[in-house]
């Protein structure tokens, strides 16, 4: 009986026949291929001080946006607390303006990124009865502080060390989604959530369409 022929791998071929240029090939493609997922990550946790309105749509469907429609937005929560640095802030006492709330850390690299589009809208804004303020998440007072400072905001933050007040908006953010933005319209409804790190684009028009409103448009619950 003739004997099996030996079977294709790498172990029947003899060491001169095997060409070391297909390893090399197949971990240079390894390399390549990875290197191309990272890149579509990062690229999803950018943002952008841009301002071009036809790309609004595509951005707010990568930061995780949800908008509420008027009239059936959900009650924002009581909130209130001590501040990073010092003092005290009710959200009550906001009540009338739009109140843009962002989940920030000093740790959190795309925290870092979308920092200076916040900043840039909160100033562009305050005249159109707009205020910002923060939730700071599993920080200490130091480092928080560098950070506002080597983002020049000013805009007050309130500590949430545990994430206990991002829990008083009954799950429409989760805790560890960090950053996070919420949205608050003048009559102090739940307008909007963007859930990750938002854009330029995106938070300046909607907090523009919010600004624009009035009072009593976005009450449901």
């Amino acid at each position: 009986m003739a004997a099996a022929p030996p079977s294709a791998d790498r172990r029947s071929v003899p060491l001169a026949r095997w060409d070391p240029r297909f390893t090399r090939g197949l971990r240079t493609w390894r390399a390549a291929a990875l290197a191309a997922a990272a890149s579509l990550t990062l690229a999803s946790c950018g943002s952008s001080d841009g301002s071009g309105a036809s790309t609004v749509s595509s951005q707010r469907e990568k930061s995780g946006f949800t908008q509420y429609p008027a009239g059936e937005r959900p009650a924002a929560p009581a909130i209130s607390g001590e501040l990073v640095g010092g003092g005290t802030l009710d959200l009550a006492d906001w009540r009338g303006y739009v109140i843009v709330i962002n989940v920030w850390g000093s740790w959190c690299a795309p925290c870092r990124a979308e920092a200076p589009a916040l900043k840039k809208i909160s100033d562009a804004t305050g005249k159109l009865g707009v205020r910002f303020g923060g939730f700071n998440t599993r920080d200490n007072d130091s480092a928080a502080m560098a950070f506002e400072r080597s983002y020049k905001i000013t805009y007050p933050s309130l500590r949430d060390r545990d994430g206990r007040l991002v829990l008083r908006f009954d799950g429409l953010v989760p805790v560890s989604a960090v950053p996070s933005t919420v949205l608050i319209d003048r009559s102090g409804h739940i307008a909007a959530r963007i859930i990750g790190p938002t854009t330029y684009d995106t938070l300046n028009t909607v907090v523009r369409e919010l600004a624009a409103e009035k009072p009593d448009k976005g009450a449901g619950s």
